[in-house]
């Protein structure tokens, strides 16, 4: 594990402490647990941007083989 020295604001702080006295959970433990759930958070973020950007640069190419497949006459 590594130690890290943070800076957090009064208020978050304090609602932390009142937060911690109910779950009955370690300051480390809460911290850890919070920093993995918002970091999970980012990372689908992250994701659905990358998505977005990568469906906006085939769109164009998808919409011209549709194009393509709704101009095809079929025998039948």
């Amino acid at each position: 594990m590594k130690t890290v020295s943070l800076k957090i604001d009064d208020l978050i702080f304090g609602e932390t402490e009142k937060i911690l006295s109910s779950v009955k959970k370690p300051r480390n433990r809460y911290i850890n647990e919070a920093l993995d759930y918002y970091n999970k958070h980012q990372r689908r973020l992250i994701l659905e941007k990358e998505l977005s950007m990568e469906s906006k640069l085939v769109m164009a190419n998808s919409m011209a083989v549709l194009n393509d497949f709704e101009n095809i006459e079929y025998d039948y």
